[in-house]
């Protein structure tokens, strides 16, 4: 059943719903065209998010409007910080999260109506969809280049290590099928296969993805921070910035471009992250149109 505000007695909250639209849409775009959002759109859902959610309290002389918010905040945050530091979102992404829980709210005495709840159950689907049909994109866009990289790492000694390890799984999961006699036992037995089979294809077509579509060469002008540096880079024989880091910083990247123009340094490799903004204000369509997919199964 899809969310209805108004006969749930949420009118004021409309104008949040309104406004995480507007932004989830500029940071789709922002991010399509510059794998950035800008940060005027994240932290303007922050503080506009406590701020409004503070005046609908006021207006109502109902706490619950900015406590909710309050706690929308801080477990997003939660979230945001785990998914960067994992290395699976950018900064802009994490922001964008944590201005959605600002925003929007969390009550945690009506989990039955949590939209929140919705919106990061529809995002993991919403997500994994999106990422996968942006890998085939980015490999139709880099088919040669993906191809050598994937033969290269089904023939490195740490895949084929772990192949001979699957092949000797599957093979004992073949025998167990012929040994089983009951239908389901070996129903079970082929979908473990599959899974084990597809999952290891699917790592190493993310590797070869990530190497041959997603590393780039760049001045250190072009960067922007949060820029995820693929290998270190040193001065001096002193340490600059390096993966560790888990994005570049302001101050670094302005090193970097005098150390650039001393002839000191090269170009930066980076690995460009998916733009994964989209995704959110796809899950975010999705949630204010059909709910919690689990409430529909309930």
């Amino acid at each position: 059943m899809a969310y209805n505000w108004l006969d749930a007695g949420f009118a004021p909250s409309l104008i949040t719903y309104a406004v995480s639209f507007a932004a989830l849409f500029a940071g789709s775009i922002t991010d399509l065209k510059t794998r950035e959002v800008p940060d005027w759109v994240n932290y303007g859902m922050v503080f506009s998010g406590l701020g409004i959610n503070l005046l609908f309290s006021a207006i109502y002389s109902n706490s619950s409007f900015i406590i909710n918010s309050i706690i929308g905040l801080a477990i997003f945050f939660g979230i945001a910080y785990i998914m960067f530091y994992a290395g699976q979102w950018g900064g802009g992404d994490s922001k964008m999260l944590m201005g959605l829980g600002a925003m929007i709210g969390i009550d945690l005495g009506n989990f039955q109506s949590q939209f929140l709840l919705g919106f990061l159950i529809n995002a993991l689907f919403a997500g994994a969809i999106y990422g996968l049909f942006w890998g085939v994109y980015m490999v139709l866009k880099n088919r040669k280049k993906f191809w050598q990289e994937f033969r290269k790492a089904l023939s490195q000694n740490k895949t084929a290590r772990i192949k001979k390890a699957l092949l000797a799984f599957l093979a004992l999961l073949l025998l167990a099928f012929f040994v089983f006699g009951e239908q389901y036992v070996k129903i079970f037995i082929l979908s473990v296969a599959f899974i084990v089979l597809s999952t290891f294809y699917l790592w190493v077509f993310i590797k070869a993805v990530e190497k041959s579509c997603m590393h780039k060469l760049v001045e250190p002008s072009k960067l922007t921070e949060g820029d995820w540096i693929v290998k270190n880079v040193y001065a001096g024989g002193k340490y600059i910035t390096g993966p560790k880091d888990l994005g570049v910083g302001k101050i670094q990247i302005k090193k970097l471009i005098e150390l650039y123009r001393q002839k000191k340094i090269k170009k930066i490799l980076i690995k460009e992250g998916i733009p994964f903004v989209p995704s959110f204000f796809i899950a975010f369509c999705i949630t204010w149109a059909f709910g919690n997919p689990l409430m529909l199964l309930v």
